[in-house]
């Protein structure tokens, strides 16, 4: 079940691979995420070392949360993904130039996992054609509408 998407990536992006991964979390953040107080559209994704993380993911708190816990709401959060996912990704990032991107955020067993995909960036040209197309296949659908 999807909590948030980042259409804003399909947008930008050329997505070649997805991956799931978990997210370090603290309680007041689950709290906003299950709330839907979250934002992934400016978030990107960094490897540093054999680890992963995400910038850039607004979570704003809720009023009811903790008040003992100091939140800060674009904090940097690590991503769990097993160590052969980490090195392949690792390599696509770093020779083949692709980047990460986060796709969205969704529950997996009662746990808050992210979407993640390995991605290419489009060119202007190659948005300008995605948007063609895709009113090409609207007016196809509308003239098979009004021809029955």
């Amino acid at each position: 079940m999807s909590i948030l998407d980042n259409k804003k990536a399909l947008h930008e992006y050329f997505i070649e691979d997805r991956f799931e991964a978990g997210l370090v979390l603290e309680g007041w953040e689950v709290k906003a995420i299950r709330a839907g107080r979250a934002n992934i559209k400016e978030a990107y994704i960094v490897v540093r070392g054999a680890e992963v993380f995400i910038f850039g993911m607004h979570i704003t708190p809720l009023i009811s949360a903790s008040s003992h816990v100091r939140a800060d709401p674009t904090r940097t959060r690590k991503l769990l993904l097993h160590a052969a996912e980490i090195s392949k990704l690792i390599g696509k990032v770093e020779r083949a130039g692709y980047t990460l991107v986060p796709l969205d955020l969704h529950f997996s067993r009662g746990r808050i996992k992210a979407a993640i995909g390995l991605a290419k960036g489009k060119k202007q040209h190659d948005k300008r054609e995605v948007e063609k197309k895709r009113d090409w296949d609207r007016e196809k659908a509308r003239l098979m509408r009004e021809k029955r």
